[in-house]
């Protein structure tokens, strides 16, 4: 696999602002198949048009569960799963219930994370946990949550939702996203056999380029288009460098062309 396919086949495109009209899902699984990207993870009603506007590509279809705070009941977003599935959905990106993370109710999270888990792979659908790191104040809170991933056996682990804002005492919003710290913290807990997802703040090449080498394997990414157009610009030069360098083999006559 080339170098810009590798960079592509490594993006989730998120269809999953408010305000995105059906035209613009439309639009945004089309930028997705031009770009062959991983997957498009949109918002759940538009799975089963989705299925249609896909067609014809290897892009595999996502969606999420309990988003964005995760506070569906467990029954809730299991039956959430199941509908995204029959619609024609093979990842589920499920939010975890942060307030039961916070309080350390750890019988509840694991019996969430596996209601969900048990589900997607018993309809061979990859499941994604959103631990949204914004919101947890403390490493033993994450530490926790790849453990309880690592039992149950999710395929990946995810830093956020993207839409995870905090409201500080000044009342202002802010927000973080993947951070490095985060993503080493969560590769360093994690099983080998389950993937790392950055989302929140991947934004160009370089980013993108960061967060591979702390072991993430999936971004999810509104700027896709940038991320990728500077994947061939990046590559194109290199291999264009590299050609330039190579030796030209000098050709050499034999000796019996001389007439010896």
């Amino acid at each position: 696999m080339d170098k810009v396919k590798q960079i592509a086949k490594m993006i989730d495109h998120s269809l999953l602002h408010p305000t995105m009209t059906d035209k613009d899902l439309r639009e945004g699984c089309e930028l997705a198949k031009k770009y062959d990207v991983a997957s498009v993870c949109i918002k759940p009603y538009a799975v089963r048009e989705a299925v249609k506007w896909l067609e014809g590509s290897d892009v595999m279809l996502g969606t999420v569960v309990g988003f964005p705070h995760g506070n569906s009941a467990i029954e809730v977003k299991v039956a959430e799963t199941l509908e995204a599935i029959r619609d024609g959905a093979v990842e589920i990106d499920m939010v975890v219930n942060i307030g039961k993370v916070l309080g350390e109710d750890w019988d509840y999270v694991r019996n969430e994370i596996a209601a969900v888990t048990e589900t997607c792979h018993q309809y061979k659908a990859v499941v994604k946990v959103i631990f949204e790191n914004d919101y947890l104040p403390d490493d033993k809170y994450k530490i926790r949550l790849c453990e309880i991933c690592n039992e149950v056996k999710t395929d990946f682990i995810k830093t956020s939702t993207g839409y995870g804002f905090m409201k500080g005492k000044d009342g202002k919003y802010s927000y973080q996203g993947a951070t490095p710290k985060d993503l080493k913290l969560m590769r360093m807990y994690s099983s080998q056999q389950v993937q790392v997802k950055a989302a929140g703040g991947v934004r160009t090449l370089e980013d993108l380029l960061k967060v591979k080498r702390l072991g993430v394997t999936r971004v999810g990414a509104t700027a896709t288009a940038a991320i990728v157009e500077a994947a061939k610009i990046k590559y194109s030069k290199k291999q264009a460098t590299a050609k330039k360098k190579t030796p030209q083999k000098r050709k050499t006559t034999k000796s019996k062309d001389l007439g010896y």
